[in-house]
């Protein structure tokens, strides 16, 4: 079976993983804090994101060991286990293991869909595999929170996480089904982590992507933990209303990252979308400290202009890296995602001090001020051309 087909599979697959990850990612915050109050809330990502990024150090030797395939098949039943135990518990220290397993599981399985996409790539057409990839996945997550918010009803959290774990039951049984097929057929390089660090640290191009990567997902950070707080219990949205605000607000996503990545392959023009990426954010999240407004309308254009500059962000973080760097080396691309837990971690700290001090709509223009130095990595990286 060729690589197009094989990729049609797995774009499948990333639809259903794409929606059991999105319906309880904007209400993990309002579902903890039931059991904990605000100024806690901050622990238990900490936590999670903590634990996640030492696993994913370790997740490149697990895939040498274990190969891909089976590693995704454990990683995703241990996932459903963690969301079992999230929808029956009533203590919070249960919570908090289970949200840990959870948000460990769902970081990791997305390590395994890169490793899967990848060997399924070629150079010449990395931005349009990964924009299909990404198109595919993204329209997941512009459904799941129009779905999400009418499953929630009166506070409903725990049918958010058992339809997500239910997604995950076909998922299993595909990659069971598709076994020839999806197994992996390569070797994979090794290297203990300090290698790999003195290799971004002293590579330009992959420095650059790195804290590029670091930034959007610190932005990514404070949109799912905070922003549905604001606008639920600040502005008074009801979770219907933001379901369908964030529904529009992730339209670009399914829109600009497949054009912006067939441009990227044609005219090799990633670091100047890069830069238009960032212009775009930096102004968005100005705009969600300055706004007074209560309407939905308002703040929905807003959240969609935000998706704008983030969605070619993605899609050129993606096309660019993997033009640079290939499935056999999984310790790359492991440390690439460790910027994920990095920059929720880093958010969490930082701005559970920054809630003492100040209202939380001003957590948004420090985000502006951050994001700033996004256009010097993404300035200082050199065009995939001159790469060869």
């Amino acid at each position: 079976m060729d690589k197009k087909t094989n990729l049609k599979t797995l774009y499948f697959i990333s639809f259903l993983l794409a929606v059991s990850t999105a319906f309880p990612a904007y209400i993990r915050s309002s579902f903890i804090e039931e059991f904990v109050g605000l100024q806690w809330l901050g622990i238990f990502f900490i936590a999670a994101m903590l634990v996640s990024l030492i696993a994913i150090l370790f997740f490149s030797g697990l895939i040498k060991k274990l190969t891909n395939y089976y590693l995704s098949i454990i990683v995703l039943i241990v996932n459903l286990i963690s969301i079992i135990f999230l929808v029956l518990t009533s203590s919070p220290y249960l919570l908090f293991l289970s949200f840990i397993l959870f948000t460990v599981t769902t970081v990791l399985i997305w390590i395994n869909m890169d490793v899967f996409i990848e060997s399924c790539s070629l150079d010449r057409t990395t931005g349009k595999t990964r924009g299909v990839y990404f198109t595919v996945l993204n329209f997941g997550w512009v459904i799941s929170p129009l779905l999400a918010g009418y499953l929630i009803g009166n506070n409903n959290y725990r049918l958010t996480f058992i339809v997500a774990g239910l997604l995950l039951i076909p998922v299993v049984f595909t990659l069971l089904i598709k076994k020839k097929q999806l197994k992996d057929n390569c070797e994979y390089e090794h290297h203990n982590i300090l290698y790999v660090f003195k290799k971004f640290l002293k590579n330009k191009n992959l420095k650059g992507i790195f804290f590029i990567a670091f930034l959007l997902q610190l932005f990514f950070a404070v949109m799912t933990i905070y922003v549905p707080i604001y606008l639920n219990q600040y502005l008074g949205f009801s979770w219907s209303t933001i379901g369908i605000m964030f529904t529009f607000m992730l339209l670009p996503y399914i829109f600009l990252e497949l054009p912006a990545g067939i441009v990227a392959d044609k005219h090799f023009r990633e670091k100047e979308i890069l830069i238009v990426g960032f212009l775009i954010l930096i102004a968005s999240c100005a705009l969600f400290f300055f706004t007074k407004s209560t309407s939905a309308i308002v703040w929905a254009l807003i959240l969609f202009l935000s998706r704008c500059g983030a969605a070619l962000i993605e899609i050129m973080r993606e096309t660019y890296f993997f033009k640079v760097v290939d499935v056999q080396h999984i310790d790359f691309i492991n440390f690439l995602r460790t910027s994920g837990p990095l920059s929720f971690i880093s958010t969490m700290i930082l701005f559970t001090l920054l809630l003492n001090f100040f209202a939380i709509q001003y957590l948004f223009i420090f985000v502006a001020i951050i994001l700033l130095s996004g256009i010097y990595f993404a300035w200082g990286l050199k065009d995939t051309k001159q790469l060869g």
